[in-house]
């Protein structure tokens, strides 16, 4: 090594240390064990995880460094997290809005104790809307609400105005929030003691009361709907009284009786059609999700799709030409590089367990077969003791392949399609070298707020519960039988402008669904990663709010309860532990990597333990 690596080296292992007690001191505890890696700052009990500094450390890497570190820091210091769980909403976007102004609070003290601190935050919050792709989104780009509600907190808090490559999301979601919640905000900034986490969490609570979303008190009234259910079908049953009136739902809370598409909606058809012509199909998804709320109730009709002629199954490569695709890929590979290390050493760590499962093992103590030298050693003790014998035996190890069913809507713009992509790709190459067959899919629509078939029923006069209206497009990253090398580049095109739109999340289970019982494997599962309930503005607008959700919860019902398939779900940011029995919701996309290795070694834990039991 050069004298002058030695003496770049020695300097970032002295920064690395001067960090290390920095972030002691401020945390106000000295027994914080602080480690460095990952891509942002992670707190877990009194361990914080510190991003690796650069190897070069110039002043900009070093002030995001530290910004990272006095992050961590802060919050060990000013977060309780019992606390926290106990004061939270229940719904996953509510949650999300709910930890992201929680976070401000706890930055929000030490900028405004110490200037420094407050330059550092100012640093790595900049590096983070890079990465998680906001300073390429335009005013029309998505954005989750909690990030923009958080900048919002900070720049009353602090006095910082939101960096500039934050502008397409400020400008898209300023005027909306200051409008419907600015008094809530305010109320936030003006808290007189902003060490009291319970009071603050109150005024947080009402902030998010102000957005209409899914706050605890909407499950605490869902719980007592479903335990007055229970009672009401208990005293039937005391009483002997059947009732023979209606079939049972399967999802009664997804059907009002009486329902019409007439009496659903709030908007009339002509408010409906104005609103889908001002936003010309670039409008995201977490705008159309305030739309879904004043579309409200369901028709009770069976899901069908008003036509299906002008959806489309289609390989990557056939949706982009082959220079932009290895062009993408590129771009793709570029983001590997800051992730390849720890997503890989989890997968490393699943391909051990996997080898493991698949290698050959011993029956000892047997009465023939091959010498036990290890325990020769009793029989010199004692030599009335019997030789002892041992046999390999091959360990069973099932057929299996994996699907990867990937959400392409459009809220996954930015930092949760890229991990989406890099995770699929490293999770290919890892159960390939394993036997594992694995299957990379992708959903979206072909347009916005309806295509083709909505423009064929609106030329059909508009005929009354048309079903689904849009356009279908499922997209084929990697078949099964497709060796990685062949398909890396095909997992480019989720990095493609204009490819994520909107999601049916019910149809494309059945299609990959369906792909999967034609597989020739003895053991199939599935995986699905989203961000989102189905969301298609013009179907539920015609036919209720909760239409395609009511069929995503039959496709869901059907595949647990009666198919071969094992199904396996993990929601970014969304609660997809109420559709799925098995299921992880993680809050920030960063996890994601750990959540699918996790939940895949799970699976294969249990059946060596079914295997286990069956011996």
């Amino acid at each position: 090594m050069s004298h002058s690596s030695t003496v770049k080296e020695q300097a970032r292992e002295n920064f690395k240390r001067a960090l290390l007690h920095v972030t002691r001191a401020l945390s106000a505890q000295h027994d914080v064990d602080v480690a460095f890696g990952g891509e942002h700052a992670t707190i877990q009990g009194k361990s914080a995880r510190i991003p690796l500094p650069a190897r070069t450390l110039d002043r900009e890497a070093a002030a995001i460094a530290r910004g990272e570190g006095d992050a961590a820091a802060l919050r060990l210091a000013h977060h309780d997290v019992a606390a926290h769980d106990r004061l939270a909403p229940a719904g996953a976007e509510a949650r999300a809005v709910f930890a992201a102004l929680e976070n401000a609070r706890c930055e929000a003290i030490g900028a405004r104790a110490l200037a420094g601190v407050g330059d550092n935050l100012s640093a790595a919050l900049e590096k983070t809307i890079a990465d998680k792709g906001y300073d390429r989104l335009s005013a029309k780009d998505a954005a989750p609400i909690g990030d923009v509600a958080a900048l919002l907190l900070r720049e009353r808090l602090t006095g910082r105005t939101p960096p500039p490559s934050a502008a397409g999301i400020m400008e898209a979601w300023r005027d909306e929030l200051e409008e419907r919640a600015g008094a809530s905000l305010d109320a936030m900034a003006a808290a007189a003691d902003l060490n009291d986490q319970e009071a603050f969490a109150a005024l947080a609570r009402n902030f998010i009361r102000d957005l209409d979303l899914d706050d605890d008190d909407q499950g605490d009234r869902a719980e007592e709907d479903d335990s007055n259910e229970q009672n009401d079908d208990d005293d039937e049953n005391d009483t002997g009284e059947d009732d023979t009136g209606e079939d049972d739902s399967e999802f009664p809370e997804d059907a009002g009786e009486g329902d019409t598409a007439d009496g659903d909606a709030d908007l009339s058809d002509q408010d409906i059609e104005s609103t889908i012509e001002e936003d010309d199909g670039a409008t995201e998804n977490a705008k159309v999700s305030s739309l879904r709320n004043r579309f409200e109730g369901d028709t009770g009709e069976a899901y069908k799709a008003y036509t299906t002629e002008f959806d489309e199954i289609a390989d990557a490569h056939d949706l982009c030409d082959a220079e932009e695709l290895q062009r993408l890929r590129r771009s793709l590979d570029r983001q590997l590089e800051n992730l390849h290390t720890v997503v890989s050493r989890l997968a490393n760590k699943l391909q051990r367990k996997l080898m493991a499962q698949q290698n050959r093992s011993w029956a000892f103590d047997l009465d023939e077969g091959v010498l036990d030298a290890a325990r020769l050693a009793r029989v010199v003790v004692d030599p009335m003791q019997p030789l002892s014998y041992k046999m390999e035996k091959d360990q069973e190890f099932r057929d299996t392949v994996v699907t990867l069913l990937i959400d392409n809507s459009g809220s996954m713009r930015g930092r949760p399609i890229t991990i989406a992509a890099i995770c699929a790709d490293i999770l290919a190459r890892t159960l390939e070298r394993c036997g594992v067959k694995v299957e990379i899919l992708g959903f979206t629509t072909r347009a916005w707020k309806g295509g083709q078939a909505r423009e064929k029923w609106v030329e059909d006069g508009r005929p009354a519960k048309p079903g689904r209206l849009n356009d279908l497009r499922h997209v084929i990253y990697k078949s099964a039988d497709a060796p990685w090398r062949r398909a890396r580049t095909s997992l480019g095109l989720m990095m493609k402008e204009g490819l994520l739109k909107e999601n049916i999340d019910g149809e494309a289970l059945m299609w990959a669904h369906t792909r999967l019982l034609g597989r020739p494997e003895s053991r199939r599962i599935m995986m699905v990663i989203s961000d989102g309930a189905p969301v298609d503005d013009t179907t539920s607008s015609s036919n209720g709010g909760a239409y395609l959700e009511r069929h995503l919860r039959e496709v869901i019902g059907f595949i647990e309860n009666r198919s071969p398939v094992e199904l396996l779900a993990i929601g970014i940011g969304h609660d997809v532990t109420r559709y799925y029995r098995r299921a992880l919701t993680i809050v920030d996309v960063d996890q994601l990597g750990g959540a699918i290795i996790d939940k895949l070694a799970e699976l294969f834990d249990e059946e060596n333990i079914r295997r286990g039991n069956a011996a």
